[in-house]
């Protein structure tokens, strides 16, 4: 049995690394593919961070433990909205931004993991919700247009 619970998703955007990170750290830029919901911090090692609905109801938050422009981000997450997520504790996120081969093509892997097995926050919530996500974030990226989160509802 594992000691940790882990989802890990990689996806090509045919981007920059410039652009990319934009899309993870800018509130305006991340609120077109999430459905409203935007990211809020400063962006340095120590810094908090939290993840906002239109309303500007906190949805989760945590603390920024790496961050290196335009390469990598490593949040301490704690999930904020829903009680029985939120009782599960501290989880980590890494956001990995690699060049490719063809220096058009960018790799994000997302790796978001929490130090307890069969976490419901990371099998129920994020693996759910990443897939999701990061296929809009890729659309805006690539035509402009993120994706309607109802065709996967």
């Amino acid at each position: 049995m594992a000691d940790k619970s882990t989802f890990v998703y990689v996806t090509l955007i045919r981007t920059t690394p410039e652009k990319l990170w934009e899309a993870l750290t800018r509130p305006e830029f991340m609120r077109e593919y999430w459905k409203g919901m935007g990211i809020e911090s400063e962006w340095k090692k120590g810094a908090p961070w939290k993840l906002v609905f239109s309303d500007g109801e906190v949805a989760d938050g945590g603390e920024v433990i790496e961050c290196e422009r335009p390469h990598r981000i490593v949040l301490k997450w704690r999930h904020e909205f829903r009680p029985e997520f939120k009782a599960e504790g501290d989880s980590f996120c890494t956001f990995e931004i690699n060049p490719t081969k063809d220096k058009a093509v960018i790799m994000l892997e997302v790796t978001h993991e929490m130090n307890r097995p069969n976490s419901r926050f990371i099998v129920e919530g994020v693996s759910k919700g990443w897939p999701m996500i990061l296929s809009s974030l890729k659309s805006f990226l690539e035509t402009g247009k993120p994706l309607e989160f109802s065709i996967f509802e």
